[in-house]
Parts: C-alpha cells; sequence; structure tokens
C-alpha cells in the first residue's frame, strides 16, 4: 500500500511537470495528495501504538530467528534461545568498545558477522572513549531510519490538518552526504546517508542544494546556506537547535529582519539531539512567533522515538520497527549484571539506561541515553541524560534532566535567555571546600549574578538529595556561575572541529576537560 501511493505521488508529480505546469501548482498538488497517505500511515501507527509489547515480542523473535546464522549468534548459542529470559543469560550488555571486534571483521570485508551479509553502510560517529564509531546500518534497518522520519511528518500532518509546509521549500542543517567506503562499505554521518534516500519527487522542496550540502567546513557552508535560502518561501526547518540558532542569527544579522517576516509561510520546526527548553526561548524570539514543532529521537543505532501529537507529552517509542528495546535501571548500569527490562515491565517517571537490539546487527548494545516513560498508553518517554554525562564527583549523581529543569526555571522565573550552558566539579585538592561550576552564555545577563545563583543552587538541591545533603553538610560550597561571552561556545566546538552538523555540547561532565577549555572564553 505505502509503496504504491509513493508511486503514485511520483508519478502524478511528474505527470504534471511534463504537461509543462508551474512548480508552485505541482507542489501544491503534492500537499494534497499527502493527505490520504497522512491519514493512512496515521491510523496504522494508532492501532500499532496498542499492540506495542505483542510486538516486541515478535521482533525479539525475528532477531534470534537471523540472528543465529551469524557468527555472533553461533557464539553467543542463539539457536538454543527460545525467549527473552533465555536471551538475557546468553547475550550480556555491551558497549561500543565490546562489540568493536565484530566490527572490525565486517571492516576486513568479511559477511554474516552480525547480520547476514554485509551492511550496506557504515554510519560515522564520535566516541568520548572509542573515538571513531563504525555503527552498521543494514538493507533490513535502513528502513527505521527513512521511514519513522516521515511517519513524524505523516502524524503532525494528519492531526493538525496542516499540509501547507510540503508546498515551500524545506532545509535539513545536516552532515555532507559524501560518502568514503571503508571494507567496501559506503561509510558517512548518519544524516548524510539519509540524505541520499530522500525520494525525488521531494528533491525540488528540498534545500540545500547538494553541492553545498556536500561543504564539511560548517562556517563556509553556512554562509552558502544563508546565500540559497534567503528569498525563498522556506516552509520547514528542520536541525539540532544550536545550529538552527546559529542559522537564525546570521540570517537576521544579514536582513534585520525577524525570521517569520522573511520565510512567512515557515510553519514547521523540526528538530532532535538535544533538549529543546534551553533553546526555546530564544529560538521562538528569532522567528518573531510561536509556531508548530516536532521533537525526534534519533541517533545512527536507530530511530527510537518522534513526537506524535502535539497534545502529548513524550515521543512515541517506535516499536515494530526491527529494534527490540531493553531498559535498566539509571543506578544499576555499573553493574555487572544488571538488571535488564523489556517494554512490558517499565513503569513511569523512572530513569532507564535504554539497550537496544536491532536488525542492523546491534546486540544488547547500550547505547548511552537514558530516558524516562511519561505514559504506558501509548508508551511514550523523553530523554533525560546520558549515561557518561552527569557529575558524582562527590556521590551526587547529578544527570542532565535535573539541572536543565533547574536552570530553565530560575531562568524563566527572571525572565533570563540562555544561549548554552555546561556543568563540571571542580575539585578543590588544597584549602577550601569543592563546587559545581556552570557555565552559562546568557543571551540577556542576569543583574545580580549571585541572586540568580543562589536561587539556581535551591532548585538544583529541591531535584537531588543527595545533592542537597552535600550543600547543608557543608561537604560542597555553593555553585559558581561562570559567564561565557557572546558566542563563546561556537568558538569552543569551533576549535575542537565540532562545529555544526549532529555535534552538540554535553550538558554535564565529570571532569573538568570541557570547563578548563572553555575559561579562555569566560567573560573578563
Amino acid at each position: 500500500m505505502r509503496g504504491k501511493f509513493n508511486q503514485c505521488l511520483a508519478w502524478q508529480t511528474l505527470y504534471l511537470q511534463l504537461l509543462g505546469l508551474n512548480s508552485s501548482f505541482c507542489m501544491k498538488i503534492k500537499s494534497f495528495l499527502a493527505k490520504p497517505f497522512a491519514s493512512y500511515i496515521y491510523k496504522t501507527i494508532r492501532k500499532g501504538s496498542a499492540t506495542a509489547v505483542p510486538d516486541q515480542d515478535n521482533v525479539l523473535k525475528s532477531l534470534i530467528k537471523n540472528g543465529k546464522l551469524t557468527e555472533f549468534g553461533k557464539e553467543h548459542k542463539l539457536e538454543q534461545v527460545d525467549n527473552y529470559d533465555e536471551y538475557k543469560q546468553a547475550i550480556a550488555v555491551r558497549d561500543y568498545e565490546q562489540l568493536k571486534p565484530y566490527i572490525e571483521k565486517i571492516k576486513e570485508g568479511k559477511h554474516n558477522i552480525l547480520w547476514k551479509g554485509q551492511p550496506i553502510y557504515f554510519a560515522k560517529t564520535s566516541g568520548t572513549t572509542s573515538g571513531t564509531k563504525y555503527i552498521p546500518i543494514t538493507k533490513d534497518s535502513i528502513n527505521n531510519h527513512i521511514n519513522t522520519a516521515r511517519n513524524a511528518l505523516l502524524c503532525y500532518m494528519a492531526e493538525t490538518g496542516n499540509s501547507l509546509f510540503a508546498n515551500g521549500k524545506m532545509i535539513f542543517l545536516s552532515g555532507s552526504p559524501t560518502l568514503e567506503r571503508i571494507g567496501g562499505v559506503p561509510t558517512g554521518r548518519l544524516s548524510g546517508i539519509v540524505n541520499h534516500h530522500i525520494p525525488s519527487y521531494l528533491r525540488t522542496n528540498q534545500l540545500p542544494t547538494y553541492e553545498t550540502n556536500c561543504i564539511e567546513d560548517w562556517e563556509t557552508k553556512l554562509a552558502k546556506i544563508i546565500d540559497e535560502t534567503t528569498g525563498k518561501d522556506m516552509t520547514l526547518i528542520s536541525g539540532i537547535p544550536p545550529w538552527v540558532q546559529m542559522y537564525f542569527d546570521q540570517l537576521m544579522e544579514k536582513t534585520g529582519k525577524k525570521i517569520i517576516d522573511i520565510f512567512p509561510n515557515f510553519s514547521l520546526l523540526v528538530y532532535g539531539g538535544v533538549n529543546f527548553e534551553p533553546y526555546k526561548a530564544k529560538l521562538f524570539d528569532s522567528i518573531g512567533k510561536k509556531i508548530d514543532s516536532i521533537e525526534t529521537f534519533p541517533a545512527s543505532e536507530g530511530f527510537f522515538a518522534f513526537q506524535d501529537s502535539q497534545d502529548a507529552e513524550g515521543l512515541l517509542l517506535n516499536t515494530n520497527s526491527g529494534i527490540f528495546y531493553e531498559f535498566i535501571p539509571a543506578d544499576e548500569i555499573s553493574n555487572e549484571k544488571p538488571t535488564r527490562l523489556s517494554l512490558k515491565d517499565v513503569k513511569l517517571g523512572e530513569n532507564y539506561a535504554l539497550v537496544i537490539n536491532s536488525n542492523a546487527g546491534l546486540w544488547a548494545y547500550n547505547i548511552g541515553d537514558i530516558v524516562k516513560f511519561v505514559s504506558i498508553n501509548p508508551y511514550r518517554l523523553v530523554v533525560t541524560g546520558r549515561t557518561k554525562h552527569f557529575i558524582s564527583a562527590f556521590g551526587e549523581h547529578v544527570i542532565g534532566e535535573e539541572v536543565e529543569y533547574s536552570l530553565m526555571k530560575v531562568a524563566n522565573e527572571a525572565n533570563i535567555h540562555i544561549t548554552e550552558f555546561t556543568v563540571a566539579p571542580f575539585v578543590n585538592e588544597g584549602e577550601g571546600k569543592s563546587y559545581h561550576e556552570w557555565f552559562i552564555e546568557f543571551q540577556n545577563k542576569p543583574p545580580d549574578i549571585s541572586v540568580f545563583s543562589k536561587r539556581l543552587e535551591e532548585t538544583l538541591m529541591d531535584k537531588n538529595s543527595y545533592y542537597a545533603d552535600l550543600i547543608h553538610g557543608s561537604i560542597l560550597k555553593s555553585l559558581k556561575i561562570t559567564p561565557i561571552r557572546r558566542n563563546g561556545f561556537i568558538d569552543y566546538m569551533k576549535s575542537i572541529g565540532k562545529l555544526g552538523g549532529q555535534n552538540k555540547v554535553p550538558r554535564l561532565s565529570n571532569d573538568r576537560k570541557i570547563a578548563d577549555d572553555l575559561v579562555q572564553w569566560a567573560e573578563n
């Protein structure tokens, strides 16, 4: 059904173009034709959300059936596994370092290692401990990436009735689509790989041009994107919030106008990768009004969830797309044998480390994200942090959700806008007490930093009792705010070669590496 509809849409668009009708009319027809497909997909997803648990059982059975024929499956005796309890006994939770020996064999050109045959791509991503990581994408798993992005837009279209964004130009601020070959496997950034799978009938809507998208240097690329989009009818803009904001800032500097005055029909912002709240106020202020937005939860390892409703909290878990999910209580992630739960056993409001098993050949793979369910009918979640991004230098175990909530609450109370921030411990090895240091780039600085700091500390203590005990017990002294000058975080990311694309600033560090580098951009 889906394939036939896509073919119909493509052929009708081509037919209209062959008739010599103008592109504007073709786009309006495209929007009109998308509505029944959106309705069909929306109903299918709603129906599927009610069968999430049995769907997950079927996904696991399918993974085991295919996996037992691979080198990995034979080593782990998957032919003897019939259910989830047996699966947990056969395959331990692992990170990239433990998967790496199998990846190296694939890079040597070997077949049937983690999944049948060879991957059709490697998604290349940066790891904090492993250097560059090569995540396999297979013929079976590619649809998870492509169809989920499509489904997010179609659910929005079906729920709101807004299909007008399909009439204009759409921009996806992404990595270069240029691919290299490693072990005969095309390799590149996930966003660049996905760029190769945009349907031909949507290419006329897409910006920037392929040539511009291939530019590696972010600042050069952004300048070209601004040239190509200024004066165009932009209706949808997608990307990681800090880089979307950088695009907006330079557009406004060039034109002297708000974004909605530059792009009057801009009606939909699609984002992912970071918590939206710290960027929300400034983004909408730059736009000039509040518009609809769609949050997504993609990664090189899979497209896990997306915002399926403008009226409900959280992101709908993608439960029937070749990925079987496991959930480990966040405080057990470092245990040798942590508790592992399937979807049917999760509870509301608990923080879990997300572990995936997929038809890309990822087995009991800890992706490093912490999630919390806000609904179990249907299963919707929010991302609350990273397993490696926390502060527990003194036993407080402060996580991303807590610092983001605290800063945004206090900033909103004081009508202060935050551009970017990160937090690190300062361990005083001499005289004096240790403390948490907050590096914050303010859009408008508080009139009294000490008052702002005190309120921030009170709010964080309300969220984290361990931190509160350390402060009340005089083990830690009050937090310190180090203001960062305008564009300081951009300059920092540029200095480490991570400006633009899918890169983002970690909210929390358990050491001083980022903090010590940032000091040079502190306000005098």
